[in-house]
């Protein structure tokens, strides 16, 4: 299943709409502590199908391969108009952030309990894909069960107010 949200607004094309694929599974499962943005490197079939929506990031994780962060398990399905030259659609994709960060990363993963996350896959005003990443530390069951309280309050005085 494809979560896509559409936006109206700023993008390279003339169709007027923004792609932001979100992660919804991830604010449930993780305690999200630090959030970067990375460049994605893509094929331009892969660039096509995450163009129109056809992308899932909710099972991806991120690890370390000879100082490089690559990203894993991302869905991008086949590009409808591809030929025989189109992707694999559950390849590694290799992100892109500066030295600094990838440091800052490094170091932080180092540490017991921690994992990054894909928090959001989004399409910027100049038409490139961008990839929000979190560092995360895992939920316990309460700690689950708790999150599922607060969203029903939220949504409980949401109700109310209307």
């Amino acid at each position: 299943m494809y979560f896509c949200r559409q936006f109206h607004g700023m993008a390279k094309n003339d169709s007027n709409t923004q792609i932001a694929i979100k992660n919804r599974k991830a604010e449930y499962q993780y305690f999200l502590t630090t959030s970067f943005t990375a460049g994605i490197v893509l094929t331009g079939t892969e660039i096509k199908s995450i163009r129109a929506g056809r992308a899932n990031i909710t099972d991806a994780y991120c690890s370390f391969t000879n100082n490089e962060l690559w990203v894993h398990n991302m869905h991008v399905s086949e590009y409808s108009h591809g030929s025989y030259n189109n992707h694999q659609p559950k390849r590694d994709r290799k992100l892109l952030l500066t030295k600094k960060e990838l440091r800052k990363l490094m170091s932080k993963l180092n540490e017991r309990g921690f994992t990054i996350i894909p928090t959001l896959l989004w399409i910027n005003e100049k038409g490139y894909a961008k990839l929000d990443i979190s560092l995360a530390r895992g939920k316990k069951l309460y700690d689950k069960r708790e999150s599922i309280k607060e969203k029903d309050e939220r949504r409980r005085k949401q109700h109310e107010d209307e």
